[in-house]
């Protein structure tokens, strides 16, 4: 394994790693455990997840193939990988590049149009794991996966909790107790009671809304949800782009905005108006990986992206943008 400098055969701009010293001893890890918390606290420049040993070692007794962090080309660069669960598809950290030291990094599916939420952080998604493996699984069968688990585990979850909870079935659950949202669209999602009600909507991600009211056959509310799902970022939506504006009935007249918007002129104009230089230039970043998410195509767009974010001072997200095996 190798993090160097050079993608594709061209040298980027940034210095990925200033010192050598650091990748002799960053390889020398004789456990890819080890190795995540290390490219997270050295790299992405922030905080591992107390429990992530814990989510590989599950992912191990599941008989997946830990992969490197470093292993994200074609993917989103602001996520680490932690396993490939099928051609196409990797779980993931997302590093948000201006989140606030306290945040956990969310898992995610990453997929070529961008992610899909999987839990808020390691622990809700371990809790996830077990009670599905509770609920699907003999003991017997399971009991690898609990082991894997450890301490952490058991903090999290007790086997026979589901039972006791008296809900109708594990997309209750998982929604009620452990707070996974994206079950909504499940086909059991009209059976969770007053947590789907439209008062408690505001508990649910911009991408979801426009999806649940289709569910619900609520066009005129799906499309004002669309077209707010639409201002956040487009990687975030879960599905390919066309799907959220055809609901939110819009053309490609955001597509020619934000094109126009990466262009100098237009960051000029914002600037002229008021903007801060940074925050333009954060923007710039945000327009590029949106576009970058119509076709998937991150790897085109990892300079520009980068430079922005080093525009903005942002120097370390901008080495973790590039950084490559």
């Amino acid at each position: 394994m190798h993090y160097g400098a050079a993608v594709n055969g061209r040298k980027r701009g940034l210095i990925l790693l200033s010192s050598r010293n650091f990748s002799r001893s960053f390889l020398s890890s004789t456990s890819p455990l080890s190795e995540h918390e290390c490219f997270i606290k050295d790299v992405a420049k922030a905080q591992p997840p107390k429990h992530l040993t814990q989510l590989l070692n599950i992912f191990t007794a599941r008989g997946k193939s830990i992969v490197s962090p470093g292993a994200k080309q074609g993917l989103l660069p602001l996520t680490i990988p932690l396993v490939r669960m099928s051609p196409g598809s990797s779980i993931a950290l997302l590093r948000w590049p201006t989140a606030p030291s306290s945040m956990e990094m969310q898992v995610v599916e990453v997929q070529k149009h961008g992610v899909w939420f999987l839990a808020n952080n390691v622990d809700q998604f371990i809790h996830r794991i077990l009670v599905e493996e509770d609920v699907s699984k003999p003991e017997e069968s399971s009991q690898e996966i609990f082991n894997a688990a450890g301490e952490a585990g058991k903090k999290l979850y007790s086997r026979g909790d589901f039972a006791k909870s008296k809900l109708l079935d594990l997309d209750a659950y998982l929604l009620r107790k452990v707070r996974i949202v994206n079950l909504l669209l499940s086909d059991s999602f009209r059976h969770v009671g007053d947590c789907c009600t439209p008062a408690r909507l505001s508990d649910f991600s911009k991408p979801l809304r426009p999806l649940w009211f289709c569910r619900l056959g609520r066009s005129l509310e799906a499309k004002d949800a669309a077209r707010g799902a639409l201002t956040s970022s487009w990687w975030t939506l879960g599905c390919r782009y066309e799907e959220i504006a055809r609901i939110a009935e819009w053309g490609e007249e955001q597509i020619v905005k934000y094109k126009e918007r990466i262009t100098g002129e237009g960051r000029q104009r914002d600037i002229e108006r008021g903007k801060p230089m940074s925050q333009a230039f954060l923007d710039e970043a945000s327009f590029l990986l949106n576009l970058a998410s119509l076709e998937g195509t991150w790897d085109e767009s990892l300079d520009r992206v980068a430079q922005c974010y080093k525009e903005a001072g942002l120097n370390d997200i901008a080495k973790f943008v590039l950084y490559r095996d």
